[in-house]
């Protein structure tokens, strides 16, 4: 079977987090999977999370949602398929259904590793969505914690002064333009 090249897994990296360090970008799907290192990765199981995140993408909801189904009954260990699967769900404005999905997959990663990090990153967006910022800035510090930089960049938006001081160098660079 075919396994994602490293570009692959790149591309879909920065989709998902578009903030990251490119370095970061070179792991590999492999790594993000709960499974005993010394097993070969099932690349049935990364042919169908590539092809579930691609059928979200071009607004098959319903479909991707299946493929990610199939793929999480053939590696239930992998959290990282929970994680896709919610983005697919936040794609459908299906708020509650991807928390559950979220909150499943940093109970399996005991809320530490990059899989944790981006479902941390996603949950900390719902909540920002819904207004509850305390909560958004708690997913986003343990995010941080886990080395995203796109929690950090979310951490920077949440803080007042922060922002403060954003908006007066946008200020200042369009007056020197």
């Amino acid at each position: 079977m075919e396994r994602l090249t490293d570009h692959d897994e790149a591309v879909l990296e920065a989709i998902f987090d578009p903030l990251q360090l490119m370095s970061d970008a070179n792991r590999t799907r492999s790594d993000e999977l709960h499974v005993d290192p010394n097993e070969e990765v099932n690349e049935e199981i990364l042919k169908l999370v590539k092809l579930g995140i691609e059928t979200a993408e071009a607004g098959g909801i319903d479909e991707a949602l299946k493929i990610f189904d199939e793929a999480q009954k053939k590696a239930p260990e992998d959290a990282g398929i929970l994680n896709d699967r919610a983005q697919a769900l936040r794609l459908a404005n299906r708020t509650s259904e991807a928390l559950e999905n979220l909150n499943k997959a940093l109970k399996m990663t005991g809320s530490r590793g990059r899989v944790a990090g981006k479902a941390l990153c996603q949950r900390g967006l719902l909540h920002r969505l819904e207004g509850r910022n305390d909560e958004a800035r708690k997913d986003f510090e343990e995010a941080a914690n886990n080395g995203s930089t796109f929690a950090r960049a979310q951490l920077v938006q949440l803080n007042p002064y922060a922002a403060m001081c954003n908006a007066m160098l946008r200020e200042i660079n369009y007056k020197s333009q």
